[in-house]
């Protein structure tokens, strides 16, 4: 007999086997000393056998009053690939599988998390203040595609100044590219970007150079094609709340513990056994939770437990912009470190391209919004947005700058435009160079999208590789998208949408690094800023507290830091034509008692591709150059006897 039954499945909180590691994994293929236990959760189902095709053998296991299915098989062992055979009939991947060879269809593989062995033991993880985020796509982050030949880019990511990586979803889904939120194998890293380790080496390799990793997680829907957990269960998926991607998946309702149950694991296991440094947790605005502690807040408190002693960052993208995602659970929030904000985004856009289309609508993009999104991190806070025909956003009091991350680019808000354009293609590069200035001195968490530093030519478009059958409604539910922009709807327009399915939208999208030298001028304007962000003691604060602007034209605006030891710093930024603000009626220009102010640094130096440095501040007043931006300190100059 292979298989030893166990009265009771082993709870989340167990230690189970002994290892270094806080937490371990109870749900899938568990490798034992004396053989591989199995757990899957299928409380509607009368009988589960496990088949593992290397030994060729069939055996049932247990089923405890909560619905789990578990057993011992002891000539299992890792290496192995197996399936589940649902009440005598068809066999199904894992739905908790740490690896598909063959894809979400196939079977899994029996991986032991502790064969792999780490060289950076002492990582003590990271925090929400001094981050500088990079997100990626690991298939178009290198022509080659995969987590090893983006480990080989890690040295330059060091050198450009970022910290922290977030890595687009890489859980397992159909196809040979995906932008990975049709993920399916919710534990398993695709097959498309290495072996089953493959991660946990690109993480090793980034703590060894000081860098952290954290990876984008979908638990608001599963993806098409490819999603086998309602054979195990008909109670992970509802109707009972609406979803733009299918149906919302179970947290509230019957038999939602177990469903709970495997989303906290997931979680857990990507921080604990690929030692993440945390997760940013797509779209919160869909997911649906009406008992009486969040989903959310109680991921967030297991996650910091997987943890252990190592600090990590859980940061959440939230169309809503709920406050509380970064409030202290104990105070009802969710316990998160992070939230991004779309308003930034989207006031930098309607100010540099001056296109407001569809959700830009509801923003004008003046200097007096940008200084209002800088000093509250988010501008609508509960007021009516015409676009969503409802209020949006909560109100923010003194929440932490850095729990605010800001950004010019990320995947959505590329890939949204018709040709997967950057920035950099839609905006004046001057006024873009003013605004980025904005964008990295401001005291909230930056995030970078790949190749934005070195002025990336390739789009980012849509793609997705599904079947045959689904292509072709993957590719019109595309278009009805884009059509939201009036200036998209047209037919010509829509004609000219890439289809996801074709090879040539993923190929395009993959980023020419040999830019970083053809577009030196703007590679090196992105890290001197960086350099300065993070070597400026004051810079460095993000306290939102000790700023204030001021608007000091149509498109101008000036930005000072205040310190206790009269160390200020000044940045005035002009998006439009020269402005000469003489007199300077404005007390945020006025420099510190008995000293000046000293320039810094300036987004018109040649080096960036700028027409030449002119120093704005003369005796005579302010005459600030068009499209530009300074940055000042404060110093005391001596005062002669008298």
């Amino acid at each position: 007999m292979t298989l030893m039954s166990t009265a009771q499945r082993p709870s989340i909180h167990s230690p189970g086997r002994t290892s270094a590691r806080p937490w371990r994994m109870t749900l899938g293929a568990q490798v034992e000393a004396d053989g591989v236990r199995f757990c899957v959760w299928a409380p509607e189902r009368a009988r589960i056998d496990v088949v593992v095709d290397d030994v060729g053998e069939s055996v049932s296991l247990d089923k405890d009053e909560g619905g789990y299915f578990s057993g011992l098989m002891t000539t299992a062992k890792a290496g192995m690939t197996y399936r589940y055979r649902l009440d005598n009939g068809d066999v199904f991947p894992d739905p908790c599988s740490r690896f598909q060879p063959a894809g979400p269809h196939g079977p899994s593989l029996i991986v032991d998390p502790d064969a792999y062995r780490w060289r950076t033991l002492n990582w003590q993880g990271v925090r929400m203040p001094g981050q500088i985020i990079y997100e990626l796509h690991v298939g178009a982050f290198t022509q080659v595609g995969t987590l090893d030949a983006a480990i080989e880019e890690l040295d330059e990511l060091k050198e450009t100044g970022i910290t922290l990586i977030e890595l687009m979803p890489v859980a397992e889904c159909s196809g040979r590219w995906n932008w990975g939120y049709d993920g399916v194998s919710l534990f398993a890293p695709a097959r498309a970007y290495g072996d089953h380790e493959a991660l946990k080496r690109f993480v090793d390799e980034a703590h060894a150079r000081g860098i952290g990793v954290i990876l984008d997680v979908v638990y608001n829907h599963f993806g098409p094609d490819g999603n086998y957990l309602p054979q195990f269960s008909s109670l992970y998926l509802t109707d009972r709340h609406a979803n733009e991607w299918g149906q919302a998946i179970n947290f509230d309702g019957p038999g939602a513990q177990g469903v709970r149950e495997f989303f906290i694991q997931n979680a857990c296991y990507w921080i604990s056994e690929c030692r993440l440094d945390g997760l940013r947790l797509d779209a919160l605005h869909a997911i649906h939770d009406d008992g009486p502690l969040h989903i959310v807040a109680e991921l967030s408190q297991h996650a910091q437990t997987a943890a252990g002693d190592r600090a990590v960052v859980l940061i959440a993208e939230c169309e809503s912009q709920l406050i509380r995602t970064i409030q202290p659970v104990e105070r009802g929030g969710w316990g998160l470190d992070g939230v991004w904000s779309d308003d930034f985004h989207h006031i930098c856009h309607v100010a540099v391209t001056g296109h407001s289309e569809a959700y830009y609508s509801d923003y004008r993009g003046t200097v007096q919004e940008l200084l209002s999104v800088i000093k509250r991190g988010f501008v609508y806070q509960g007021q009516r947005n015409d676009w969503r025909g409802k209020p949006r956003g909560t109100v923010v009091k003194d929440e932490p700058a850095a729990g605010f991350v800001f950004y010019l680019q990320n995947h959505d808000q590329v890939g949204n435009h018709l040709r997967g354009d950057r920035i950099d293609i839609l905006a004046d590069p001057a006024r873009l160079r003013a605004l980025t200035a904005l964008f990295l001195l401001a005291p909230e968490t930056p995030m970078l999208f790949m190749g934005q530093e070195f002025g990336a030519s390739s789009p980012f478009l849509f793609f997705a590789d599904h079947g045959a059958e689904l292509a072709p409604k993957v590719y019109d539910g595309r278009k009805k998208f884009l059509s939201e922009f009036p200036s998209y709807a047209t037919k010509e327009a829509q004609d000219a949408v890439p289809d996801p399915s074709d090879l040539a939208s993923f190929e395009r999208s993959k980023l020419d690094l040999s830019e970083r030298t053809s577009h030196a001028e703007i590679y090196r304007f992105h890290r001197d800023l960086l350099r300065l962000r993070r070597t400026d003691p004051v810079l460095g604060r993000q306290d939102r507290r000790s700023i204030d602007g001021a608007v000091l034209g149509p498109q101008a605006l000036a930005l000072r830091w205040f310190t206790e030891s009269d160390d200020d710093r000044l940045l005035i930024v002009n998006l439009g034509p020269d402005l000469t603000f003489v007199p300077a009626p404005e007390p945020l220009l006025a420099p510190v008692s008995e000293g000046r102010w000293n320039l810094l640094w300036s987004s018109d130096d040649p080096r960036y591709g700028g027409p030449g440095v002119r120093d704005p501040l003369s005796d005579m007043g302010w005459h600030i150059s068009g499209e530009g931006s300074t940055l000042f300190a404060a110093s005391k100059q001596s005062i002669p006897p008298r």
